[in-house]
């Protein structure tokens, strides 16, 4: 090997390299463009089949990755937010939309216009200038999506440049002339690369560059593609491996899906090439392969969807239930562990719409827990008290896993205002674990009052009765504020945590009166004045949780 064959090695590896980096960057800046998009196309995979195949070939032609969205399917499943019935369809759609990338990747046969060393050197200008100098969020986006697109096309011209000196070498005609003979050889070839490299787009990319340069041949060409197919499949099972049965049935869906389309659709290519023994032999054009990629995923849906409930079927054949594994009856910490799936990291819309959605039933159980401790209060019962008390302990692991999520989700490709808006979330996460520990603080109050049989009066029980009803609203219209993104509610939380404070005032002064009066005893006057200190303070909590989303509103920059 010469100085200037390793310098072409180079070359092809740089090549390689800056493709797949293209790829990623305009994949990040589709992703961030169109994050709320993508949580409107989930939203319409409760409808029917049909829809989710749609659903999945639109997800993945936003985020230019089939294994990205197979991944977030058996994220979902295993979180309990898609059923396998749903995830079919997705799994379906998604073969579809994978498609697109080839067709970018041919751009370059239509014409010189698109050529990349003509088109590419432009777009990464314009791209890099919009990243730079841009004032908008949206600008900046689309500067993004265009330095990754010539980013893309730069790599595939270095790959091609890299081989065009051996297009005429013996060795390329004869390892594509071996692998057009022998189909189930080519087939575990486009499976092991696209498997090692996590990329069926990358893996037809490659060949598409050697295509580009008359190097394959049809035959080689469509049964390596239908091994990419089969070992884009490898990403997935990876995913469920440590997931839920469900999860783990959908990865399997997913490789039964491709297989099963692989084998009936290279049988039928095998009688093709038979009956035309030329065209096998003919060079494939990039574009050409763009083709047969498209009509290979279009027919294996459209024959395979009849047979959906079957693939179903058999996946629960494969993976049985587990009568020991817990389901429904599992606890709170159990459940919310599921949903906070690790592979709906992949969409970061998607995962701060989990994390929200998470929040708030945080934020419910927390709120249910406080009932429960004003509850103890009244009646003074032993159970409900211990109720709380370890309630409180799974609020505190939960806390710990959502904050634990949204440092990850942080960490992703966010806009700036998803970034202020998972500040808020951490923010919020840390008030309902304070109004937790406020709950906890009564209950504990509670357990002194039974313990001790001290007994509120009268009035002191009504007036404390007034208080929790008013602290509860104003955490009620809190949560309602955060889920539904509510100013209405926003209002409503603040008008009525100023009048909490306002009659946190006025009961305290009527009961310090009460005690002068010999109406209560000192050590209930004590337990009232802590309990009604701790409702006060939920209050506020509850407030701080309206602050923020009405802070979400704000134009950024501006400040309370």
């Amino acid at each position: 090997m010469t100085l200037d064959d390793v310098g072409l090695l180079f070359e092809f590896i740089g090549g390689l390299g800056l493709f797949l980096y293209g790829m990623h960057i305009m994949a990040d800046g589709l992703q961030k463009s169109a994050g709320d998009r993508v949580k409107t196309l989930m939203g319409f995979l409760t409808r029917n089949r049909v829809v989710a195949i749609f659903v999945g070939a639109g997800i993945t032609a936003i985020i230019q990755s089939s294994s990205a969205t197979t991944v977030m399917v058996v994220g979902f499943v295993n979180a309990g937010m898609l059923t396998l019935a749903q995830a079919v369809g997705v799994i379906m759609g998604a073969n579809i939309g994978t498609t697109i990338t080839a067709w970018i990747v041919s751009l370059s046969e239509w014409g010189s216009l698109f050529k990349p060393e003509f088109l590419a050197p432009l777009v990464v200008g314009i791209g890099a200038f919009l990243l730079l100098f841009a004032a908008s969020e949206k600008r900046k986006k689309l500067g993004e999506i265009m330095t990754g697109f010539g980013v893309l096309f730069i790599g595939l011209s270095f790959m091609s440049g890299a081989i065009t000196p051996y297009r005429d070498a013996p060795i390329f005609a004869q390892a594509f002339r071996i692998l057009g003979q022998n189909p189930l050889l080519a087939v575990i070839t486009g499976a092991v690369v696209t498997a090692v490299i996590q990329s069926s787009s990358a893996s037809v990319g490659i060949l598409q560059t050697l295509a580009m340069n008359g190097v394959v041949n049809w035959q080689s060409a469509v049964f390596i593609t239908l091994g990419q197919n089969i070992g884009t499949c490898v990403t997935a099972l990876l995913s469920g491996a440590g997931a839920g049965k469900n999860a783990r049935r959908a990865s399997v869906i997913h490789l039964l899906f491709n297989v099963i389309g692989s084998v009936w659709f290279g049988l039928v290519m095998l009688v093709f090439f038979y009956m035309r023994p030329l065209l096998a032999s003919a060079s494939i054009s990039s574009v050409e392969i763009s083709i047969f990629h498209t009509i290979f995923n279009l027919a294996n849906t459209l024959v395979m969807f009849p047979f959906a409930n079957g693939l179903v079927r058999i996946s629960e054949w494969m993976i049985p239930d587990d009568k020991g594994e817990r389901t429904e009856k599992d606890g709170v910490v159990e459940q919310l562990g599921r949903k906070l799936d690790r592979r709906i990291l992949n969409n970061p819309a998607l995962a701060m719409e989990t994390a929200m959605g998470e929040i708030v039933r945080i934020g419910v159980v927390t709120r249910d827990n406080f009932k429960t401790s004003i509850q103890a209060v009244r009646d003074n019962n032993k159970e409900q008290i211990r109720q709380v008390l370890e309630m409180e302990t799974h609020i505190n692991q939960m806390v710990k896993m959502l904050t634990s999520f949204l440092v990850e989700v942080d960490n992703l490709s966010l806009t700036e205002m998803q970034h202020r808006m998972i500040k808020n979330l951490f923010y919020t996460v840390s008030d309902i674990e304070r109004i937790g520990d406020h709950s906890e603080n009564i209950a504990e109050l509670a357990d002194t009052k039974r313990r001790d049989k001290i007994q509120f009066s009268e009035k002191g029980a009504k007036d404390l009765e007034r208080m929790y009803d008013m602290t509860l609203h104003t955490f009620e219209a809190a949560l309602e504020a955060r889920e539904l993104n509510s100013m209405e509610a926003v209002k409503r939380t603040e008008d009525t945590e100023r009048k909490v404070d306002k009659l946190e005032k006025e009961l305290r002064d009527k009961h310090i009166q009460r005690l002068s009066k010999g109406k209560c005893t000192p050590e209930s006057g004590i337990i009232f004045l802590d309990v009604l200190s701790n409702l006060e303070r939920i209050a506020d909590h509850a407030d701080n949780i309206a602050g923020y989303v009405a802070a979400e509103q704000r134009p950024a920059g501006k400040s309370l």
